[in-house]
């Protein structure tokens, strides 16, 4: 298939008739409403295919009225702990990955649910499910990242202890992962896109746990907006308008995933197109109308608390580090 390579202002003028519908919408909506308290807006960099909305949202966001709209690479720190300290406003970040920042206290808040799915659990030999995991080895981006939590969290819901009863393997480099696994040193690994479109590929590993399709996990966001809490707190109107720039760029995502797919090979966040459309086709980007956010972290951290992972009583995290108001009111305001 022949890949067209769109500019983002040709992308936005030639998406289907729903879709400007729906941004000729969001004009007349952000007109309506004061303007934000800032024009300026960083958003953290995190080029995964899975986060398609992140890379729509510079245009939407000017759209809100953010004349300034930076994309700003992470520091030396994991991309989440990095919006809490100050590097960016906010960012999308998967919610096993958000529980050990709330739990150590950081100053983030997650503002609405994004997309369900994303990760793949793959293994090799006879390890059919979460419960063949024991006395195995797991290989993961790095320690504390969501793919581990959410790994501890599957084998936490099967009675197996994650500090006990699998060893992790994990190299200097996030992409070492995988790499680990297909060389044999690890005897299953966990990952997001493209890595499992990869490895599908390769024809290397089984699937034993899709994260999109089998339950419970199926029922739960993966990718949530995040926020530094200071920045949300002092810009309230902003914190609004950049919400809703992320859920129209999901719904964008939900209603045109070819076009998106060309976007995104064109911006270079992912070089093959097969590989972007699969993700934008598998991933449920249109869920966050029908999905409570909140049912998702409970779920997680309740099973990380249970084993003594996190030490904050689940209840108590979400009300520290959550904000609904704007998702609730974006709902009401955005039925079509």
């Amino acid at each position: 298939m022949k890949q067209s390579h769109y500019s983002r202002r040709r992308f936005l003028a030639h998406t289907s008739t729903l879709t400007a519908a729906s941004l000729f919408g969001l004009s007349r909506t952000a007109a309506a409403e004061p303007p934000p308290e800032t024009d300026r807006i960083r958003v953290l960099h995190t080029p995964a295919t899975c986060l398609a909305p992140q890379a729509l949202a510079e245009d939407l966001l000017r759209l809100e009225g953010f004349s300034e709209v930076e994309y700003v690479m992470s520091p030396n720190a994991v991309g989440v702990e990095a919006t809490a300290m100050g590097a960016a406003d906010v960012l999308m970040w998967d919610a096993p990955g958000t529980l050990p920042v709330l739990d150590a206290g950081l100053p983030l808040v997650v503002l609405a649910g994004i997309h369900l799915g994303c990760y793949e659990l793959f293994a090799t030999g006879s390890i059919r499910r979460i419960s063949d995991l024991k006395g195995r080895s797991v290989a993961v981006y790095w320690e504390d990242s969501g793919a581990q939590v959410l790994v501890r969290s599957m084998l936490a819901y099967v009675g197996l202890d994650p500090r006990k009863d699998v060893r992790w393997v994990m190299g200097p480099r996030a992409e070492d992962a995988k790499r680990l696994f297909v060389e044999g040193k690890a005897d299953a690994f966990i990952g997001f896109p493209p890595h499992p479109q990869e490895l599908r590929a390769e024809k290397f590993g089984h699937v034993i746990l899709n994260t999109t399709e089998d339950r419970p996990w199926s029922q739960y966001f993966c990718c949530m907006l995040c926020a530094n809490a200071d920045f949300v707190q002092r810009n309230p109107v902003a914190s609004k308008r950049a919400l809703r720039a992320y859920l129209r760029a999901a719904d964008i995502c939900a209603q045109d995933p070819q076009r998106v797919a060309r976007y995104i090979v064109a911006k270079g966040y992912e070089p093959r197109y097969e590989f972007a459309l699969d993700v934008l086709t598998r991933l449920p980007y249109n869920m966050w109308r029908h999905t409570n956010p909140e049912d998702t972290l409970r779920f997680y951290a309740l099973r990380l608390y249970e084993v003594g992972m996190i030490k904050t009583n689940p209840n108590k995290l979400i009300t520290r580090g959550t904000d609904w108001r704007f998702l609730n009111e974006l709902k009401r305001e955005m039925k079509a």
